[in-house]
């Protein structure tokens, strides 16, 4: 019976309790012998404090908890460094002075047993002091694990929390990047201390004032020979989860070849270099394979609240921001602001790297796999169309049993009320402009949705660029929409462009529909079908 470690963080626990482990040792022994200062980044669920677990017993010379491991092979000294982990994940920071609470307490306990500084220092120069007397006692340099670096800037990011200290009134957000800064700055005045720093998080750091003063970590979270330490790889999941795909296919009554398509589809699809391996989210795999059922396990687990606070009130669509090529100073970087919300989109995990033009150094952004792609366009649609009565994903659920009835007069109907539920002022554009905008929006939510569950194409063909193919097992729908035309105006367009050319020898049935959408009443106001 294979024992799936979900919610286990804890690599001690993982071994001695027999959970299945995905072996990262090697990428681990490099890691720790070949540099000195790193910076990860993940999305969350991803497997980074698992990682910190497993530096920290390597750091403490366990060996024995890395018996049949890669590892076992590489190390021979197995040497015990003095250790100092902070875990900011489990707090909650918008009070305040919880940050300060956090620290002081760790820093304190660390005193206990090294000793206190001389005098009055802020948490930075008390730690620096801490960490010097532990290397005079333990005659070796310390490693500091830092998990989570950043969830104490997250949790504020774009609210108006307020604290006062000593009678002057902080931005909690401003109040928190002061202490970071103040705390982190250790990593520069300890330096000939220090054996090995490390540090996780979802944002990147180059642009967060915390770390000024900060002898600069070597950011890993990009570095090819690095991209796997995180997540489960095509190659680990074979290896590693053979027996767990046999039997999930077993009683999901699929092959083991379509299994493993259904997972791919799913749950795989991030990449974090230019060498494009693909990445499984190991939170959903495992819980997948623990139940015998695919389902939406990562994203159901909570979306961030600082993403919907920047989702609430951006001026970007998604889709401007999906399918487009960028330079990698445009969505690495930690610039996320009401109107750029990008970096942080993408450092979240809900967009990621799916091609890279290595001569112009550019990488395209698009959803990682199913399950993120259904999830934040259903979060998305239900934000930005607000219907009144019925959930986004049940009226999508409605609308695919009507295509693959081949009922077209009921796409209609279904059409029809859905748009002319949502809020008139949502709907409302104060010019053409922002009209056309709304209308294409609208829809490519839409079919993005729907794309989840059949095969839908926004298809460039010779002719022009159709609005959209939907394909189910036995029919065929082109779909044209034009705003304030008519549907006569779309099935023209679909004839002259030959949109249906490439389907003449198929079997199935195919329906062209014309529709136009009126921006004054904000529903379906012609429809006419082929």
């Amino acid at each position: 019976m294979i024992k799936y470690p979900i919610g286990i963080q804890s690599f001690e626990q993982l071994r001695e309790d027999g959970y299945v482990y995905v072996d990262k040792t090697a990428l681990v022994h490099k890691l720790a012998t070949t540099g000195k200062i790193y910076f990860l980044s993940r999305p969350r669920r991803f497997g980074k404090s698992l990682l910190v677990s497993t530096l920290k017993n390597y750091f403490l010379g366990r060996k024995e908890l890395f018996k049949g491991l890669a590892i076992e092979q590489l190390e021979t000294e197995w040497n015990t460094y003095p250790i100092f982990h902070i875990d900011f994940n489990g707090t909650n920071f918008t009070s305040g002075d919880m940050l300060e609470t956090i620290i002081d307490e760790q820093v304190s306990a660390w005193e206990k047993e090294y000793g206190r500084y001389d005098g009055k220092g802020s948490l930075g120069i008390r730690f620096a002091y801490v960490l010097a007397q532990a290397h005079k006692r333990h005659g070796r340099r310390c490693v500091v694990l830092i998990d989570e670096y950043d969830k104490p800037i997250l949790d504020v990011l774009d609210t108006d929390h307020k604290v006062v200290v000593d009678g002057q009134e902080w931005l909690i957000g401003d109040r928190n990047r002061e202490i970071l800064k103040g705390f982190y700055s250790v990593f520069k005045a300890a330096d000939s201390d220090l054996q090995f720093v490390f540090l996780t998080g979802v944002t990147k750091f180059s642009q967060v004032s915390v770390f000024s003063g900060f002898n600069q970590p070597a950011d890993i979270s990009m570095d090819p020979r690095y991209e796997a330490l995180c997540g489960i790889t095509q190659e680990e999941l074979e290896s590693t989860f053979g027996e767990s795909i046999r039997e999930m296919a077993e009683a999901n009554d699929y092959t083991e070849a379509e299994m493993k398509a259904i997972l791919k589809l799913q749950y795989d699809g991030y990449h974090f270099s230019k060498r494009m391996t693909n990445i499984y989210n190991p939170f959903s795999l495992l819980n997948a394979f623990a139940s015998q059922d695919v389902r939406d396990y990562w994203f159901s687990s909570g979306t961030p609240t600082y993403l919907i606070r920047l989702l609430a009130h951006t001026d970007e669509n998604l889709d401007e921001m999906t399918g487009k090529y960028y330079d990698p100073q445009e969505f690495i970087d930690y610039k996320a602001t009401v109107e750029k919300p990008l970096p942080m989109i993408y450092q979240s995990g809900y967009l990621t790297i799916k091609d890279y033009k290595p001569r112009r150094g550019l990488f395209l952004l698009d959803f990682p796999n199913n399950e993120v792609k259904k999830g934040f366009i259903a979060l998305a649609a239900s934000d930005y169309l607000k219907p009144k009565h019925e959930s986004v994903t049940s009226w999508v659920q409605d609308l695919l049993d009507a295509l693959e009835e081949g009922k077209p007069d009921t796409v209609q109907k279904l059409f029809t009320s859905f748009l002319a539920d949502i809020p008139y002022t949502m709907r409302r554009k104060e010019n053409e402009r922002e009209r056309e905008r709304y209308f294409h929006y609208t829809f490519y939510l839409i079919f993005r949705l729907v794309s989840v569950y059949t095969v839908y194409t926004e298809k460039q063909q010779s002719e022009g660029r159709v609005d959209c193919i939907v394909e189910t097992p036995g029919y065929i729908y082109i779909f044209e929409f034009k705003l304030d035309g008519t549907a006569d105006e779309a099935l023209q367009q679909i004839e002259e462009k030959g949109y249906a050319r490439p389907y003449t020898t198929d079997t199935r049935k195919l329906y062209k529909i014309g529709a136009s959408f009126s921006s004054q009443t904000g529903t379906i106001n012609d429809w006419k079908v082929e």
